[in-house]
């Protein structure tokens, strides 16, 4: 199995930066995709960023321009830096790992979510 702990969350106003990270650790397979999907109170989770092991990414065009995806693989680490944030970011994050390198479909291991609150 394999357990993922996300750190990084928290409240900013509208136009700052947060740095999420997300380490994994147990059995860890490779390639791999880790990623980071995000919750509104009301809405379905959704696709935020997700790379592969081979540093292929992908993020929604909501974010593109303002958030990157990055990896360390010897340390089992995805980050997310989402810059210039809006109250519509506001949103749990959850960090992903799918044990296939698959860019747009989260694999059965979420983290425990931290919370993104962006004020006006």
């Amino acid at each position: 199995q394999v357990q993922l702990v996300e750190s990084g969350g928290g409240l900013v106003q509208a136009g700052g930066s947060l740095r999420l990270s997300c380490a994994a650790s147990g059995s860890i397979s490779s390639p791999n995709a880790m990623g980071w999907y995000r919750q509104a109170p009301g809405k379905q989770r959704e696709l935020v960023a997700s790379m592969t092991t081979g540093g292929i990414a992908t993020l929604v065009d909501a974010v593109k321009g303002r958030f990157t995806i990055s990896r360390d693989n010897a340390k089992n680490m995805v980050y997310l830096q989402m810059n210039s944030l809006q109250p519509e970011d506001t949103a749990v994050y959850y960090c992903n790992w799918n044990r296939r390198p698959m860019l747009r479909y989260p694999g059965d291991t979420w983290g425990q979510g931290t919370q993104v609150t962006v004020s006006s």
